[in-house]
């Protein structure tokens, strides 16, 4: 398992990466971050795909990539820049380990389920995990992809779902409420379960338990987790960080 050191290295570099390139979406980039590093780490293998349906989380996604070496420092530094490959949202193309462009949300998971069948197809053994928002299962077109999946028992796809509570307008509660969502998931015919998004430990477990059906993983994420003034806060699914905010958020992350 990689180290908390590692983590905390990996946040660190997503904060300046938003920073220096005035670009926000931060509080739902860091309630993501624990899940993918875990997923590159310590999950994916040759092979196997993953899906970013969140894309507006595609910092997390780089900088995960960047700490197992798939992308470079020289990489990150043209993050969101005129000519960059690493956009707002995962490009359709030019970087080996994504697969498609996603962001319009609710077209991640049609996305994965499609690829997971053709792996089926296939007789293959390759797996896929699709990481969504929570605020995305208020979509019909996701609400299709999951059906698809649960009709055709896609065991090889895993969907992370990362549950902090908050999206661009209020709280899911507020806007479209669910709640709880993983007790309507869990009226399909899917594996459903709900871990602390931010214990690598749990979600290695869930990951590689067992499954004979579509597996959901519930992620309870907390959004701007580690910067004591983002954490829980609506307004940091949009803002970008200040010089000031960007040394007060490193310090927070220093002491933990």
């Amino acid at each position: 398992m990689f180290s908390t050191e590692d983590s905390n290295r990996a946040r660190q570099r997503l904060l300046r990466m938003h920073y220096e390139s005035g670009v926000g979406h931060i509080g739902g980039n860091l309630s993501a971050l624990d899940a993918l590093l875990v997923v590159y780490h310590e999950f994916l293998r040759e092979g196997d795909r993953f899906v970013l349906s969140k894309g507006h989380a595609a910092g997390a996604l780089y900088t995960a990539l960047w700490s197992v070496g798939r992308l470079r420092e020289e990489d990150l530094q043209t993050f969101h820049r005129d000519g960059t490959l690493l956009a707002g949202h995962p490009p359709p193309e030019g970087i080996a380990d994504i697969a498609f462009a996603t962001g319009s949300l609710g077209h991640g998971l049609s996305l994965a389920a499609g690829t997971a069948l053709a792996f089926q197809l296939q007789q293959s053994d390759a797996r896929v995990v699709c990481m969504t928002s929570d605020g995305e299962w208020q979509e019909g077109s996701t609400w299709e992809a999951f059906i698809f999946a649960c009709h055709h028992r896609l065991a090889n796809l895993t969907v992370l779902v990362d549950h902090n509570g908050l999206q661009g307008f209020g709280s899911t509660r507020d806007v479209a409420s669910m709640a709880p969502l993983w007790e309507k998931l869990g009226g399909f015919d899917a594996q459903v379960e709900v871990v602390d998004g931010h214990d690598p430990q749990a979600i290695l477990e869930a990951l590689e338990r067992p499954a004979t059906r579509l597996r959901v993983v519930v992620l309870e994420t907390v959004k701007g987790h580690g910067v004591e003034f983002m954490a829980g806060r609506m307004e940091w699914h949009y803002l970008p960080l200040s010089e000031a905010q960007f040394e007060q958020a490193a310090r927070d992350l220093d002491s933990r």
